[in-house]
C-alpha cells in the first residue's frame, strides 16, 4: 500500500510541480523512486518530526502541496501540537502521510502501534482523514491527493495487501465502496483490517464497505446501508473510543434525530477494547489478539 501511494504520488508529480515530499529519515526502499526524479521537492528532515511539521507549513506558505512520511505514531501523537497550530488552525496544504497503521509494526511494541490515530485526528478541524483498505484506493488517494486543497491524514498500511476488488474507476472524495454484496448484515470498515475479514464476510453471506474516508463521507450512501441492513457491524483497527465505530453512530443518531430512519438499527463495534496490546508480534497475531475479527458473528 505505501509503495503503491508513493509511486502514484510520483507519477502525480510529473503533471503537478508543487508538490514536495519530506520524510523524518524514514522511508527507505521506498521514496528512493521519488527522490532520483524530484531531488528539488524532496527533503530528509532527519529524526525531528515536530520540526518537520513546521517545515511543511512553510512550504505551504510558498505555494507547494507538501506531504510528509513517517511511521503512523511519530508525525501524529509526537507532533501533535505542531499540527493543530500549523496545519490544521491555518488550513495550510499539508498532507501527513502515516506509514503502518494499527498493528502494521507490531514486532516492535506498544511504541510503534499506530492504534488511537483516528480518534485523535478526527477530533482536530479541517483535517481529512483517508484510510485505504488495498492498493486499488490507495492509488486512487495519491491522485485526489496530488490534487486537493487542504490539510489530511492518511493512514497507510505497510505492504503485501491484496487488492479486494477491481480497480475503481470513478473515485472521489467521500465515497464508500462496496466490496461484498451479501445479507441483512452490513460490515463497516476502514483502512487494511478490511482485507482480513473479507474471507469470512463471504462465508457468512455479509455485505462489505469499505469507507476510505472515515471522517468524511457522503452521508446520503450512509442512509442507505441503514435501510437496507437490519444490522451494521463497524469494524476498524483503532481504539473504539472515537474512532470509526463512533462515526457512524453518531451519523447514524444524528438520522433518527432528525427523522431520516424511524428506529436506531443494532449496531455492533468491533475494535481495541480501549486498552494497549502489550505484546509484540505481526499484524495478524495482534490483531486476534485485540480481538478485531467477525468470527463471532451469525
Amino acid at each position: 500500500m505505501r509503495n503503491t501511494f508513493i509511486n502514484q504520488l510520483t507519477i502525480e508529480s510529473q503533471k503537478n510541480k508543487n508538490i514536495f515530499l519530506l520524510t523524518a529519515d524514514l522511508g527507505y526502499s521506498v521514496l528512493e523512486v521519488f527522490e532520483r526524479k524530484y531531488k528539488n521537492r524532496y527533503l530528509n528532515a532527519g529524526i525531528a518530526e515536530q520540526n518537520m511539521i513546521g517545515i511543511s507549513s512553510g512550504l505551504a506558505m510558498q505555494g507547494y502541496n507538501v506531504f510528509i512520511y513517517s511511521i503512523a505514531n511519530f508525525p501524529t501523537l509526537r507532533a501533535l501540537e505542531h499540527i493543530r497550530y500549523n496545519i490544521a488552525y491555518p488550513k495550510r496544504n499539508v498532507k501527513i502521510i502515516s506509514v503502518g497503521s494499527g498493528f502494521a509494526y507490531g514486532p516492535l511494541g506498544v511504541s510503534h502501534h499506530a492504534t488511537e490515530d483516528i480518534s485523535i485526528m478526527r477530533a482536530i478541524p479541517n483535517i481529512l482523514i483517508c484510510s485505504p483498505s488495498d492498493p486499488n484506493e490507495s492509488s486512487r488517494i495519491a491522485t485526489l491527493m496530488a490534487n486537493y486543497q487542504g490539510p489530511a491524514y492518511i493512514r497507510l498500511n505497510k505492504n503485501n495487501e491484496e487488492n479486494l476488488s477491481d480497480k475503481i474507476r470513478k473515485f472521489n472524495i467521500g465515497d464508500i465502496n462496496k466490496i461484498i454484496d451479501g445479507s441483512k448484515t452490513a460490515i463497516l470498515s476502514t483502512g487494511a483490517i478490511t482485507g482480513s475479514i473479507k474471507n469470512d464476510c463471504i462465508k457468512k453471506g455479509f455485505s462489505l464497505y469499505s469507507f476510505p474516508f472515515p471522517n468524511y463521507f457522503k452521508k446520503s450512501n450512509l442512509l442507505k446501508i441503514v435501510h437496507k441492513y437490519e444490522r451494521i457491524v463497524t469494524i476498524e483497527e483503532n481504539q473504539l473510543n472515537g474512532g470509526f465505530g463512533s462515526i457512524i453512530l453518531e451519523n447514524i443518531n444524528n438520522f433518527l434525530n432528525s427523522k431520516k430512519i424511524k428506529k436506531f438499527p443494532i449496531i455492533i463495534r468491533k475494535g481495541i477494547q480501549n486498552k494497549f496490546i502489550e505484546y509484540s508480534g505481526d499484524q495478524s497475531y495482534l490483531r486476534e489478539k485485540a480481538g478485531i475479527n467477525i468470527k463471532d458473528l451469525k
